[in-house]
């Protein structure tokens, strides 16, 4: 495999909002981008606000463009904040240095995609994204 799917993306987010709705979290906005950070598949559940769709995708794409889960990226930041400040101008769909970004990879470890949500809490929201991965029978990266 070595894309994710529109099938795939879909149950990605559907195992995403099935976690937030069983955590009771506030409103998510959910994207799903190929190993290129073109978008597939986005959804925002009901009353999530406007800037959903650009946290999540910047998550996500932030993950692709550094290799690493926006987690990292936000430790990364406390490191070296020159660093993550010199990427506005080069990274196309943003970086966002908080957790709920995830690279998910084949069985070869080779990147096939990212997720990224944006909505509650940054930990609440890679907790979904690791649920839609999983329900999606995909594999994050370690």
């Amino acid at each position: 495999m070595s894309r994710i799917s529109l099938t795939q993306a879909n149950s990605v987010i559907d195992g995403a909002i099935s976690e937030a709705q069983k955590l009771a979290l506030k409103p998510l906005g959910i994207a799903v981008l190929d190993a290129g950070g073109h978008l597939i598949a986005f959804q925002r559940q009901d009353d999530a606000s406007t800037g959903r769709l650009h946290l999540a995708l910047g998550k996500a794409a932030g993950a692709l463009f550094l290799g690493i889960s926006s987690r990292k990226i936000g430790d990364m930041a406390a490191e070296r904040p020159t660093f993550l400040a010199s990427l506005g101008p080069i990274a196309p769909a943003g970086v966002v240095p908080a957790a709920g970004g995830i690279i998910v990879v084949d069985a070869n470890g080779m990147v096939i995609g990212a997720v990224g949500a944006s909505g509650d809490l940054s930990d609440k929201d890679e907790a979904c994204v690791l649920a839609g991965i999983v329900a999606a029978g995909l594999t994050p990266q370690a």
